[in-house]
């Protein structure tokens, strides 16, 4: 049985998009060759191997006359630079016109929520760093027993809420409302759980029950035509959530990126698993990319490198992976928010002839090769 396993490394950019001034962004956003840069340079054989150098000028990373896998960039069509606009645009899906952003929630909106929640307030409801706003709110948070209401430069409304405080299902059910609220004109993409506790004396985030309640896609995408082509789909870390389980016939959540590269390394070792394995890897983006930590960035990006050798050991002939970002998060650049990126792709089979594929014009070249790979 023939399987494509793509896996995203998540914000990995390399280079600002040409409309990248009307995102707020400068031209000069650069994820992958910036952290390198910064950080003394990346050490990836693996990826350098495929010819990973051979896309861009990278520090620590050579160019090669024999790359293994074939690479290029793609450019984003849709209008967006956020987790679901890019996933959608992988599996096939273009957005013509952009989810709705938001400074300040709207005053009704906000009403509305309290009333449906009977929570009697909120805290925040500004755009701001999840890790700073826990810090910031977190001791009138624990007076009040208010959920704390942020967003930042993507289309969320994110709620965080100590939980040893506050059930982690009344959290749950606070976002569930939150997204039936927002459904009704509000064009926001994601409602993100945001739990979390203090450790130490410090509020921390509990990434393992993140949940994101996202809006479906509003046509089939490439999960949903491996379905109807007969085959079937494992989606690994937070994939479910940003097709808001469409196309999805198994799932695997993860704590962070050493789960999701564990589980994506055993199912391509069960060779009786999905047609398509979908990863995530979030860390590259929650932990490192938005706080701006360039070194953590550049450690998690090595660390892939380090599960390449294993991937490919267990790939059969029948196998091809994809190796690609969904935006940028570039960890050098002012602020904490995503970068309007071009991303880079890589693309390994067993017989399959390295060497450049150019630039592509849409991220949805990944789901064009992936309908050939498996004759859909």
């Amino acid at each position: 049985m023939k399987r494509a396993i793509i896996v995203v490394i998540d914000s990995m950019g390399i280079g600002a998009m040409p409309d990248c001034l009307e995102f707020n962004d400068e031209p000069c956003v650069n994820t992958l060759v910036n952290l390198a840069e910064k950080s003394g340079g990346l050490n990836v054989p693996n990826l350098e191997k495929m010819g990973l150098g051979n896309i861009k000028d990278i520090k620590g990373v050579k160019k090669t006359d024999s790359p293994v896998a074939q690479y290029g960039i793609m450019k984003a069509k849709s209008k967006g630079k956020d987790t679901t606009t890019g996933h959608w645009e992988i599996a096939g899906l273009v957005l013509d016109n952009p989810f709705r952003t938001y400074i300040n929630f709207p005053k009704n909106m906000i009403e509305e929520f309290i009333e449906k929640t009977g929570c009697k307030g909120i805290l925040g409801n500004y755009p701001a760093s999840g890790t700073k706003i826990i810090e910031e709110l977190n001791e009138e948070h624990h007076k009040t027993k208010f959920p704390i209401v942020y967003t930042s430069a993507d289309s969320v409304f994110q709620i965080a809420a100590d939980i040893d405080l506050i059930p982690l299902e009344t959290l749950y059910d606070w976002c569930k409302t939150a997204r039936e609220i927002l459904d009704n004109g509000y064009g926001i993409s994601r409602v993100i759980a945001r739990p979390y506790r203090v450790i130490d004396k410090k509020p921390t985030r509990i990434g393992k029950f993140r949940h994101d309640y996202s809006v479906p896609p509003p046509s089939d995408t490439l999960l949903d035509r491996v379905q109807k082509s007969g085959g079937k789909v494992l989606a690994i870390g937070k994939i479910k959530d940003i097709f808001c389980g469409h196309g999805i016939d198994e799932h695997i959540p993860t704590g962070g990126n050493t789960d999701g590269l564990c589980a994506t390394l055993e199912s391509i070792k069960n060779k009786k698993s999905s047609s398509l394995i979908f990863t995530n890897l979030v860390d590259t983006d929650m932990l490192y990319g938005h706080r701006r930590d360039f070194i953590g960035y550049k450690n998690a990006i090595e660390q892939f490198d380090d599960y390449l050798p294993e991937f490919i050991e267990n790939m059969t002939d029948d196998d091809i992976l994809i190796i690609t970002a969904d935006h940028g998060c570039d960890p050098t650049y002012k602020g904490t928010d995503h970068t309007r990126e071009m991303v880079p792709i890589i693309i390994y089979n067993k017989n399959l002839k390295g060497g450049t594929i150019g630039e592509k014009d849409s991220f949805s070249y990944v789901s064009q090769r992936v309908c050939e790979w498996l004759n859909i």
